[in-house]
């Protein structure tokens, strides 16, 4: 089992960047692939970035495409979601997952560990 746990939210206004972060520990194995996910009050979580092991590949929601980067720093078993150009609607709590395949996953069931969350909120 992998534990995560993610760090850097916050209240910002919109247009701002946040860059959130996703410290790894347990079991880790190099070839996990890694995602972002968010929550807004009242709807379902949903996908916003992913990157496969070794940094390969990584996938985007159209909702944050161009806006948001994921990266991955294999030698500290951290993932990021560097975010620009924040948006009013961005707010929610963003989780962070593991996913033991090297394939990319978008579905919340693709996900086998999950992190605590962090609440980021955009200000309009």
């Amino acid at each position: 089992q992998v534990q995560l746990v993610e760090s850097g939210g916050g209240l910002v206004q919109a247009g701002s960047s946040l860059r959130l972060s996703c410290a790894a520990s347990g079991r880790i194995v190099s070839f996990v692939t890694m995602g972002w996910f968010r929550q807004a009050p009242g709807k379902e979580r949903e996908f916003v970035a992913a990157i496969t092991w070794r940094s390969i590949n990584t996938y985007y929601a159209d909702s944050v495409k161009g806006r948001f980067t994921i990266s991955r720093d294999s030698a500290k078993d951290t993932v990021y979601l560097q975010m620009n150009s924040l948006k009013p609607e961005d707010t929610a709590v963003y989780y962070c997952a593991a996913r033991r395949a090297i394939d990319i996953g978008r579905l919340v069931s693709d996900y086998n560990d999950w992190g605590q969350g962090t609440q980021v909120t955009v200000s309009s």
